[in-house]
């Protein structure tokens, strides 16, 4: 991989002499959809899919940027001096709101630099491929500018400082973080109100962690990601009129059974419950994860989606119909949808003596009824982003 990014970005910039090489990890989240913005609990973990980089310092104030997924956009070529969102960027806006923000942050970028990119996570997946994107711009900006002071739970932050506030979408911590953070076979149970986490390790004996992609593609900014942040926000609003709380993450199933009359809108009291107890839920399975308990552990991942499909409505027809056919296959011990929602990827644990069952049925179904194939991957958990060479 390294000498096919490094010919590239000779090919583009003259030579590679001094360019350095990175990577940075996609993620999946196992349990804890959709709680990372209402200050509850999530359960991610990288995986060794991802996003490869080389990066070189300029003397000038230009930033060109490659990606070889999507050379037909070329070079993309900004400035030091302009750093704004501008459409015609598209992908590039990812980097760039990184280098924006840590400007903003007060960490100086004293001078531009050329990055090559090619990933291996599927656009749209849901698997993260924006947040690897953003640590992996912090990583290089870091080591580039030898910025000393910034650890990599504060790229994780800069990183969503830069989705939310130069790319617009209103997303949480828990994909930069799972992407900064991520610990090879461990997933990281992290408590979004306060960053205190823990790795749990994902011993799943005699099974593997199977993602399938619907190629249903969602774009989180245009999609219904926001307006689901709105209606937490409501219910949260209509429940601090009796309780002192900060976020539905604090409230327990009992304590949000014993108040939800207070939240007289339906929608938004849907979305509260599935804040609710997807918290508890992700409590649950990470507590059964440590008892060597993993058919418990598949037990709360169908909750999940249930929770997600139902109470949160952010699935999708083409990944119902995934989910169903994996809850019917012998050894598929869970199946949910992960991500933002709305199209993209299932993530099911599947015993190893069933994974080419579970590829071959699903696979010939899926294509029956939906008309376009399905894509498998089993993956292996990682570490996080860092500089390689």
């Amino acid at each position: 991989m390294k000498k096919k990014l490094f010919d590239m970005f000779a090919e583009l910039f003259g030579d590679s002499e001094g360019a350095r090489f990175y990577f940075s990890p996609g993620r999946v989240n196992l349990i804890g959809e959709h709680t990372d913005y209402n200050g509850g609990h999530v359960f991610p973990c990288a995986l060794t899919l991802g996003t490869y980089g080389a990066a070189r310092k300029r003397e000038d104030n230009k930033i060109h940027l490659y990606s070889m997924n999507l050379d037909s956009f070329g070079v993309v070529e900004a400035s030091l001096d302009d750093l704004t969102n501008k459409k015609e960027y598209n992908w590039a806006n990812y980097p760039l709101g990184v280098v924006w923000a840590f400007k903003e942050k007060g960490h100086t970028i004293t001078s531009g630099f050329d990055m090559v990119i090619w990933g291996n996570i599927p656009n749209g997946s849901g698997l993260s491929s924006s947040a690897s994107l953003e640590v992996l711009t912090g990583v290089i900006l870091t080591d580039l500018f030898e910025i000393k002071d910034l650890s990599m739970t504060d790229l994780a932050l800069i990183g969503q400082y830069s989705e939310n506030n130069f790319n617009g979408c209103n997303c949480g911590i828990m994909d930069q973080f799972a992407v900064a953070m991520g610990k090879k076979d461990h997933a990281i149970f992290l408590d979004t109100s306060d960053l205190s986490y823990e790795y749990a390790p994902c011993v799943l004996d005699g099974a593997k962690i199977v993602i399938t992609n619907s190629k249903v593609k969602h774009s989180l900014v245009d999609s219904a990601y926001n307006d689901r942040r709105n209606e937490c926000a409501a219910a949260l609003k209509a429940l601090q009129s009796e309780l002192d709380i900060q976020a539905l993450g604090d409230l327990t199933p009992e304590e949000f059974e014993a108040h939800k009359s207070l939240i007289k809108d339906e929608i938004p009291l849907q979305r509260a419950k599935h804040a609710v107890y997807e918290n508890q839920r992700t409590i649950d399975a990470v507590t059964a994860l440590k008892a060597g308990d993993i058919e418990r552990f598949g037990k709360l991942m169908n909750q999940s989606h249930i929770s997600l499909r139902d109470d949160y409505d952010v699935s999708c027809e083409e990944i119902d119909i995934l989910v169903d056919l994996a809850w019917k296959i012998p050894g598929v011990l869970g199946s949910r949808i992960t991500g933002g929602g709305f199209g993209g990827c299932t993530v099911s644990i599947v015993k190893d003596e069933s994974i080419d069952t579970f590829i071959e049925t699903i696979g010939k179904t899926y294509l029956e009824k939906v008309g376009h194939e399905a894509e498998f991957y089993t993956v292996d958990i990682g570490d996080g982003a860092s500089r390689l060479d």
